[in-house]
């Protein structure tokens, strides 16, 4: 099976609240360097953090 390229690295995306809750996803490491700041629902506070 062929791999991929490699540009992308995959990320965890943890909830600010302290609920241990975290999303995956992955990200272009050479476009965007910076960290991630997205608003995610926390099912476990039930809201947006």
């Amino acid at each position: 099976m062929a791999t991929s390229k490699g540009g992308r690295e995959k990320i965890k995306l943890e909830s600010t609240a302290g609920t241990g809750h975290f999303y995956t996803t992955s990200k272009n490491k050479k476009t965007m360097p910076e960290k991630m700041s997205i608003m995610k629902f926390d099912p476990k506070a039930r809201k947006h953090v």
